[in-house]
């Protein structure tokens, strides 16, 4: 096809080409294509032709380029996550998937969803192939699914139903052991068998407890950092004889233990019974017999001189009233077994000046309170009589005063 254009304005990039009739809008021409000498206002001819060969060689080269990205990026497709479970307790449920296939697609997300509900989305999905959900009720079902989305699509898994354990279902405790005796581990071992447990190496995101005696160690430190409970093995030993699964805040290795009870303890054997008895005693010796009051001088010696009789039954007088007083103090202690030690002692005191005072007072006015002689004694101890009175003069402490005195101080 054969057509004829006007030039328009010619520029270095492009060429304006009109039409003869000028009635068609201008065509915008590359003025490289145009020979050198054009100028505005030459007439061009532009012969135009359908070249087939050209159009079939560049559609198989498009087919080809389509086939070749189908086979690459279109074969395969993102698969959808295998969701399982791996372990379950009273509290918490360890999910794990197999790991994450793309194929050629890129990751957006993958978020875990629990009772149809978006739980959260997964750190790190392509390197992390389990999870933890801790904080759920004890003996209660739950339903749980992944949702992967990528750039090829959105897919989800499978879902999985868990029940978590009842407090007696100890099969979900899993331990992982630290530094244990060879003893204390071999009975460890043979408790975790018998309650269903189990033992695993190395702390894992499934592990629920660290049994050791000792804080130390690589392993010590990772159970730590993922917060999992250290304790020591009296903890499997207590949850075996309860039949139940049990706190660990008394088991904690860092835990104060309470010690044997006192009695039990070495090298206190009877000290308990002598504590009891020691006190008993001290308690009842308050209560012993208050001291006796002096006593009277009914029994004086009748040898050598005494005073007048006047005297004499002065001093009787004030004998008996002594001796009234203090038999009626006497009479009211004994009626009144039950009164406080504070008042006992005051009684005592006041007995023991009364005793002093009558000492001084006999010192001072050197009374032998005697009767005066009958005549039967006079025939027939005239002799003994002289010799006795006798002493008296010279100053001498009667017999009878001496025995008296000794008996008050006892």
């Amino acid at each position: 096809m054969l057509v004829s254009l006007t030039v328009g304005k010619v520029d270095a990039g492009v060429t304006v080409l009109l039409t003869p009739d000028k009635r068609l809008a201008c065509i915008e021409f590359p003025s490289i294509l145009l020979p050198p000498d054009i100028t505005s206002g030459s007439m061009v001819d532009i012969n135009v032709t359908r070249n087939k060969n050209s159009e079939t060689a560049a559609e198989r080269s498009f087919r080809e380029l389509q086939d070749s990205i189908l086979s690459c990026f279109g074969a395969a497709e993102p698969l959808a996550p295998v969701l399982r479970c791996r372990n379950a307790t009273q509290t918490s449920v360890v999910l794990e998937w197999d790991p994450i296939q793309l194929a050629t697609a890129d990751l957006i997300s993958l978020a875990l969803y629990r009772n149809g509900q978006k739980a959260g989305n997964i750190p790190k999905p392509l390197a992390m192939h389990t999870t933890k959900i801790s904080g759920l009720a004890v003996d209660t079902e739950y339903t749980f699914h992944l949702v992967l989305r990528t750039t090829a699509g959105t897919t989800a898994s499978q879902r999985v139903t868990v029940r978590t354990h009842k407090m007696t279902d100890l099969s979900g405790i899993t331990i992982t052991t630290g530094i244990l005796p060879a003893a204390v581990r071999e009975g460890l071992a043979a408790a975790v068998e018998r309650i269903g447990a189990k033992i695993v190496d190395g702390v894992r995101i499934d592990t629920t407890h660290f049994v050791t005696t000792e804080g130390r160690g690589l392993q010590w430190e990772k159970a730590g950092e993922l917060n999992i409970p250290i304790v020591r093995p009296e903890w499997v030993d207590a949850c075996e004889r309860n039949g139940r699964i049990l706190g660990v805040t008394k088991f904690y290795l860092d835990a104060v233990r309470a010690g044997p009870p006192f009695e039990d303890r070495p090298g206190t054997a009877g000290t308990v019974g002598t504590t009891a008895t020691t006190a008993t005693t001290t308690t009842t010796a308050p209560a012993a017999t208050a001291p006796s009051p002096p006593q009277k001088d009914e029994e004086a010696p009748r040898n050598g001189a005494g005073p007048s009789g006047s005297q004499a039954q002065e001093a009787g007088s004030e004998n008996e009233a002594r001796q009234k007083e203090e038999g009626g103090a006497e009479s009211d202690a004994s009626s009144d077994d039950e009164e406080e030690d504070k008042e006992e002692q005051k009684a005592r005191t006041a007995g023991q000046d009364e005793q002093k005072m009558l000492a001084d007072e006999r010192d001072e006015k050197r009374l032998a309170e005697r009767p005066k002689p009958t005549v039967e004694d006079e025939e027939g101890n005239d002799s003994e009589e002289t010799k006795a009175a006798g002493q008296d003069e010279k100053g001498g402490k009667s017999p009878a005063d001496g025995a008296s005195f000794q008996d008050v101080a006892l």
